[in-house]
């Protein structure tokens, strides 16, 4: 299991942040230190997009989109049963899929709506499938929460292709279940705001929390690529 940072101050603490770049700001403090020259950060869209930012500019380091879908339990958008990189490969949570009774076609028809979404996203972002090699690279993935953790495993597999020195996930809050789960797959694991008990919601970490636009995150690429990081 790679190592797990957090802040004792923040455990089980609702609200520590104002919003997603004020998260951002406050975990490039706990990321200090990174040579630009060997460290890329990579952001998951939506929500990690303006997290990642912050944390590239604060530590000037070069950004990357890592474009990471859900495959959503039909009926239940708000839940996923696996995720899809934007190197086509599909995760599936099989113990989860056990219990949800989905038929072959039900399966297959979330993970086409997922493929899709991930096509459409690396075009409208201007991404494509490959992703730039990494090989000597220490590579910082980036959301704004972990609830149950597997899009961001799926993540970590789909990075580590590109053969990295090591692979950090870097998020402002995140369930213990899913911070040991992901910390599993990660050389290293930096959630400041670590919550236990039953229920979780990575929104109650933010004072301000909405679902992110395409135009919103274009708007945070424009920042960086006007700092020449992107």
């Amino acid at each position: 299991m790679g190592e797990i940072r957090e802040d004792p101050r923040l455990r089980d603490r609702l609200v520590p942040f104002a919003d997603r770049m004020d998260a951002g700001r406050k975990l490039a403090t706990y990321l200090s230190g990174p040579d630009p020259a060997d460290t890329c950060v990579c952001a998951i869209p939506a929500g990690g997009v303006p997290v990642g930012v912050e944390i590239a500019l604060a530590l000037r380091l070069p950004f990357l989109l890592a474009v990471v879908r859900k495959i959503r339990i039909p009926g239940n958008p708000e839940a996923g049963f696996g995720a899809v990189t934007w190197d086509g490969r599909i995760h599936l949570n099989e113990r989860l899929m056990t219990g949800l009774n989905l038929t072959k076609g039900e399966i297959a028809g979330a993970i086409a709506i997922a493929q899709a979404n991930v096509r459409d996203r690396l075009k409208r972002f201007g991404m494509n499938a490959s992703f730039p090699r990494l090989t000597g690279k220490s590579a910082i993935l980036v959301d704004d929460g972990l609830a149950s953790g597997y899009t961001m495993i799926a993540a970590v597999d789909a990075i580590r292709a590109c053969n990295p020195a090591s692979v950090v996930v870097a998020v402002p809050t995140g369930s213990a279940g899913a911070v040991t789960r992901v910390a599993e797959a990660a050389d290293v694991l930096v959630c400041p705001n670590i919550r236990t008990g039953y229920s979780f919601a990575v929104a109650d970490a933010y004072t301000h929390w909405h679902d992110l636009s395409d135009n919103e995150v274009l708007a945070e690429l424009q920042r960086v690529r006007d700092a020449g990081l992107f």
